[in-house]
């Protein structure tokens, strides 16, 4: 019996040290939504563990109105390094929020404290073992008369293409392959990527509604398939384990 306990009690240890965490800190159009069975919005992270196998275990920490400032502030990237151990990842994906100049609580300047955060994010992680991803921010759907993919998010970007550069840090351009998957829709057909409904169209809204910024459960799926693709073709050998995971 006691030989018996002692299999079990290893078996499990060794199935549950196979296991990698994939913590992603974001903003709303990464977050879980509540009620998702019938809320048509999504955040890709949402959808993203059933890209990988049980081996990879998804932890979304990204939460509505963001920012890096605000992340940092509410003190959810501390409870999160907490938590990070030797081999885990950390996808971060800010920007959208941190462009709220409007609003001290959140705005950063992308090249000063926006770039800072990030690398914060970057060496804390790394402390712990854990490997960091950068993300540069999924693309709006913001058309022009002529039909010109116009971009909205600024240096904040640029920042976090400079800072996976300097320091060595494995990244995924979501702004340029969003950008990419917008403009093959059109601007016409990419409403489905976001949140297009007429009045009465949809119960969940009770009246017309036009967000080219927050995702559908079409859009959300796309996306986290354009992650998982970049992530397949990385050459990075520190992602070998999530490339692994994937079905």
């Amino acid at each position: 019996m006691k030989k018996y306990i002692l299999l079990t009690f290893l078996i499990t240890t060794f199935c549950f040290a196979q296991k990698t965490s994939v913590y992603c800190i974001g903003d709303s159009t990464m977050a879980n939504k509540k009620d998702p069975e019938k809320n048509p919005e999504h955040g890709w992270a949402q959808v993203l563990q059933s890209f990988f196998n049980d081996n990879i275990v998804v932890i979304n920490k990204a939460v509505n109105g963001r920012s890096t400032r605000s992340f940092i502030n509410e003190k959810r990237w501390d409870s999160i390094y907490k938590q990070l151990k030797k081999g885990d990842y950390v996808l971060i994906e800010f920007g959208h929020n941190d462009e709220k100049i409007e609003d001290p609580s959140r705005y950063t300047n992308p090249h000063t404290a926006y770039r800072y955060n990030l690398i914060k994010f970057v060496k804390e992680s790394r402390e712990k073992g854990a490997i960091p991803i950068l993300l540069t921010s999924i693309s709006r759907r913001n058309f022009n008369e002529k039909g010109v993919l116009v971009p909205t998010h600024g240096d904040y970007p640029l920042e976090t293409r400079l800072v996976a550069q300097e320091y060595n840090v494995p990244f995924v351009d979501m702004e340029y392959y969003t950008e990419l998957l917008e403009q093959s829709y059109g601007s016409e057909k990419s409403k489905e990527l976001h949140l297009h409904f007429k009045a009465g169209e949809n119960a969940f809204y009770d009246k017309e509604k036009a967000d080219d910024t927050h995702l559908s459960l079409k859009g959300a799926t796309e996306i986290a398939q354009i992650f998982v693709s970049q992530i397949k073709q990385s050459k990075e050998s520190s992602l070998e384990k999530l490339k692994k995971g994937i079905k």
